[in-house]
């Protein structure tokens, strides 16, 4: 599997669990008596956390796959097109 099909799947996992979602199901553990409201707190914060930390994970995979995708094919930064453009410009200039 690629690496960018890694990053897309992770990241729907980290979506399909939303905050409320998350904390709907903990309250009726709690209710149930399954976890009493501290430890039901406790487990959504740490759930939210583990899903910052996959979105940031996502991002840098991403990041990554288009780093090397560019790299592949040679394709250029809109900075180093800029970067060129202006000294194109300032040839020009010279040139008259």
């Amino acid at each position: 599997m690629s690496l960018m099909k890694k990053a897309f799947y992770l990241g729907l996992g980290a979506i399909s669990l939303t905050k409320e979602r998350a904390e709907k199901t903990i309250n009726e553990m709690a209710e149930k008596g399954e976890m009493n409201k501290d430890e039901a707190k406790q487990f959504v914060d740490e759930i939210i956390q583990k899903g910052e930390e996959q979105k940031k994970e996502i991002r840098h995979i991403i990041s990554e796959e288009i780093d090397e995708w560019r790299k592949d094919f040679g394709v250029v930064s809109r900075g180093e097109f800029e970067a060129l453009e202006a000294r194109i410009k300032k040839l020009e200039e010279k040139l008259g």
